[in-house]
């Protein structure tokens, strides 16, 4: 068995997300404490309490999400010790701002700079006032999606801003841009055209200042090299390197997230089993559509961590036979 860890999304976000497993796992509740200790409000009540309006504004959804993934990675840290095993994962991922919880699995950062980050981007996103917006094109794959955009767009107005898998591309843009292209998508055969509840065009050129921003507030944390690689959604290679894992974090926000391609590249590196960490189970359904032999487990709550650590532990045994 060769393992990646996968970190959820914004739109993964649920009230209530973490609260199970911080009740079972003193690893996953030590783990909400160190963040709260970070920001200086309570990350583990929002989480676990909502309102869900408040966790929904991005400020507060991005470190609440990322403090939850966190606490998932350290449960099963911790239950796969109980059993005597190390997880040991072969590659991390993260999609979008999940990327900073996998360079927390990382040992890139540490879970109160990670938080104190999000923190910071979730602000420098919400305060940007880009009037803009995000669209979801299932039934198209990237190229067609690409083309079409190329003929609607100016090359920043509108782009390919998450390939998330095949038949499932997200388009980000200004307003008139996102209108004009509806059609043209649904011409070229798109199944369905949606909009996004999302307060700007993420992922796209018009985020730069938004991502310069950022990296000026990097300066803030303590960076490490990665162990084990990062997979990055900018370039969709495994990166070690702390000061090209910084450069290319800073780039993120603005560029497309090369998700189909980095589960791609795992899969060529050996990995086949994908953990995904965090609430909910999108990213296994993508990776499911990407690889279709690969396997993939989830740790959301205790149920899930218990049935994971099933997996792992049963794998390594029968390996060991």
């Amino acid at each position: 068995m060769s393992l990646a860890l996968l970190f959820s999304p914004q739109g993964a976000q649920v009230v209530g997300m973490g609260r199970k497993l911080a009740m079972a796992s003193p690893a996953a509740r030590a783990s909400f404490a160190e963040a709260d200790a970070a920001l200086g409000w309570p990350v583990s009540t929002l989480a676990w309490q909502g309102p869900e309006e408040r966790l929904n504004d991005t400020r507060q959804t991005q470190p609440c999400l990322v403090a939850t993934s966190i606490a998932c990675l350290r449960a099963l840290e911790e239950a796969l010790a109980d059993r005597g095993e190390t997880l040991a994962p072969g590659r991390v991922a993260g999609h979008s701002v999940g990327e900073y919880a996998a360079l927390v699995a990382a040992g890139v950062l540490s879970v109160a700079d990670a938080v104190r980050l999000v923190a910071r981007r979730g602000e420098l996103m919400a305060d940007a006032a880009i009037d803009g917006g995000m669209m979801a094109v299932i039934g198209l794959d990237r190229a067609a999606v690409t083309n079409v955009v190329a003929a609607a767009g100016d090359g920043d107005s509108l782009v390919v801003a998450n390939d998330n898998s095949p038949g499932q591309v997200v388009v980000s843009g200004t307003p008139d841009a996102l209108d004009g292209v509806d059609d043209a998508l649904r011409a070229a055969g798109a199944k369905r055209v949606i909009r996004l509840n999302v307060s700007g065009p993420f992922h796209s050129p018009l985020m730069r200042d938004v991502g310069r921003a950022l990296a000026a507030a990097f300066d803030s944390a303590r960076w490490r090299d990665a162990s084990p690689p990062v997979v990055s959604n900018v370039t969709a290679e495994p990166v070690t390197d702390a000061r090209a894992i910084r450069a290319l974090l800073a780039r993120q926000v603005s560029s497309p997230v090369e998700w189909v391609t980095s589960i791609q590249r795992m899969v060529a590196d050996g990995v086949d089993t994908f953990v995904e960490c965090g609430p909910g189970s999108a990213l296994s359904g993508m990776v499911r559509r990407i690889a279709r032999g690969a396997r993939t487990l989830q740790v959301a709550d205790p149920a899930s961590l218990a049935a994971t650590v099933d997996v792992i532990a049963g794998a390594r045994a029968g390996a060991a036979v």
